[in-house]
């Protein structure tokens, strides 16, 4: 018996149309304080990490895992 795995989803929207939003799209969806940290942009630190972590996915191998990254900051918005 195969098993079924459930379909991930952010406030009701499917993972697919989700990668197809663009940001003021996505700033809709999210709460206040994510509104205001994405409208004033991002600083050195944040763009640095965002940096590295396109680096690994570019270096890993086709449909493997990235090297881990060590990030330090706490206050970053995953997305």
């Amino acid at each position: 018996k195969k098993r079924a795995f459930r379909k991930f989803t952010f406030r009701g929207i499917e993972l697919d149309k989700l990668l197809d939003l663009t940001n003021d799209e996505l700033m809709d969806l999210v709460t206040a304080r994510c509104r205001r940290r994405m409208s004033r942009g991002l600083k050195r630190k944040p763009m640095a990490l965002i940096k590295r972590l396109r680096q690994a996915e570019k270096e890993a191998p086709p449909g493997g895992k990235p090297k881990g990254i060590k990030k330090q900051l706490r206050d970053k918005i995953i997305v």
